[in-house]
């Protein structure tokens, strides 16, 4: 062949594979979000394995068809999916607050005042409402698409937290483990668990990278999300603190970043509660309502050593007893002192540490429903560095067969206990 030849077979061919080339980068990922895909997809199909397990389960029992729909009940499987706290959600992303003063109940019962929206954050259904207006989905399937993106958004979170400090494998790991969690059936349902996660987990991860200006934005968000979001306020706090403090801190990373992040962490918080209170006539009136409209009140711990000295005995003479879910928090709460100390022998950065052991304190030192602590706990994500980094350790196909077991198994632990057997 000539070269004019093959010059112009070349020139020929180019065409086609320049747009082959552009075909295949239009489809391709951009380099920074491909190491996200195995943690998702892992924690994709795990949790798609626990949902089918939970629904089989529900049509097995059919209980739920004879329940009120408000509490646990519905037509459909799905439907029990938007109970309970999702009840509420769903009002208040429908109707908005009514912040009207508190209402006493007739003595004698366990509440004492009536049960108001204002206890339930507005992030979560302000969400809601956003996407039901922006897609036209019902109030309904725009809770389940938020709390599905959120929980994807926290398995991302959680892997890049836990990669940065043992390894893509544990960080992906770490992702499915979440998947399969005690009470991770809330991920996917009317719950705002997922989205405080989402936020929790990328913010100590700005933390841990330096950036404060994220790390104080996201804080100030989760504050508009959940109550608890206390530790994680108080965590960011307590690292831009710290950084302040030490000479080589503020040389490093300056002063206005930490300084901006402790003063933006508690304005969400502080001005829902503020809102709460003026709105009811009574600065303290979110901490009544929640002690006396829900019987949720931080006592201690005194609530906690009532279960497990009942439990150990088989006795129930404890408010908001249910048995098997009550088992099962107990399990848990005894492995929390070994899932710490395993935490604290990796030597995690400040954040994580504070963040983790003020949601224990909180979890356990609060009266509230027992058989839910794996969902309180949900939140204490860096409780599963540990065993992430261990499992890393064995071949994928061991792993296959773990992660399969755990699914299959977290459909009637992780949803079905808490849905059916208890009060989520």
């Amino acid at each position: 062949m000539s070269t004019a030849s093959r010059d112009t077979a070349e020139d020929s061919a180019r065409p086609g594979e320049r747009a082959g080339r552009l075909r295949t980068g239009r489809l391709s990922l951009p380099p920074a979000a491909r190491p996200y895909v195995p943690p998702l997809v892992l924690y994709g199909v795990t949790k798609l394995v626990g949902l089918t397990i939970f629904a089989c389960l529900l049509e097995y029992a059919g209980d739920y068809r004879k329940k009120e729909p408000r509490f646990g009940g519905g037509a459909h499987w799905w439907d029990v999916l938007q109970t309970w706290d999702g009840w509420w959600y769903l009002q208040v992303a429908e109707k908005g607050y009514d912040p009207r003063p508190l209402q006493p109940l007739a003595p004698g019962g366990l509440f004492t005042v009536q049960q108001n929206s204002v206890a339930f954050f507005p992030l979560y259904p302000g969400l809601i409402r956003g996407v039901s207006e922006v897609t036209g989905l019902g109030l309904y399937g725009s809770a389940i698409l938020v709390s599905v993106l959120a929980s994807f958004v926290a398995a991302a979170g959680i892997y890049a937290v836990v990669s940065t400090l043992a390894g893509t494998r544990a960080g992906t790991i770490a992702a499915g483990l979440w998947a399969v969690a005690p009470g991770a059936g809330v991920e996917w349902a009317v719950y705002s668990e997922s989205l405080f996660v989402a936020i929790a987990a990328w913010a100590c991860w700005c933390v841990m990278t330096k950036r404060w200006l994220a790390a104080g934005l996201l804080a100030f968000f989760a504050g508009l999300n959940r109550p608890t979001s206390a530790a994680l306020i108080g965590a960011v706090g307590l690292a831009a603190l710290v950084t302040l403090l030490r000479p080589d801190g503020r040389r490093e990373q300056g002063v206005l970043g930490p300084v901006y992040a402790m003063v933006a962490a508690p304005l969400g918080l502080l001005a829902y509660v503020a809102w709460v209170g003026l709105s009811m006539g009574d600065l303290t009136a979110y901490f009544t309502l929640q002690r006396e409209g829900w019987a949720h009140y931080f006592d201690g711990g005194a609530y906690t050593l009532d279960v497990l000295r009942n439990v150990a005995v088989g006795h129930n003479d404890y408010l908001f007893a249910f048995s098997v879910p009550d088992l099962l928090g107990v399990q848990l709460v005894i492995a929390l002192p070994f899932l710490i100390a395993l935490m604290l022998c990796r030597k995690p950065p400040l954040v994580l540490v504070a963040y983790t052991l003020a949601s224990v304190l909180t979890v356990l030192g609060t009266q509230q429903m027992f058989g839910n602590t794996g969902r309180y706990l949900l939140p204490a994500f860096p409780l599963l560095l540990a065993p992430a980094a261990a499992l890393s350790r064995l071949k994928w196909p061991t792993l296959t067969v773990f992660f399969t077991t755990a699914a299959v198994a977290s459909g009637w632990y992780a949803h079905y206990v808490i849905f059916e057997l208890g009060i989520p």
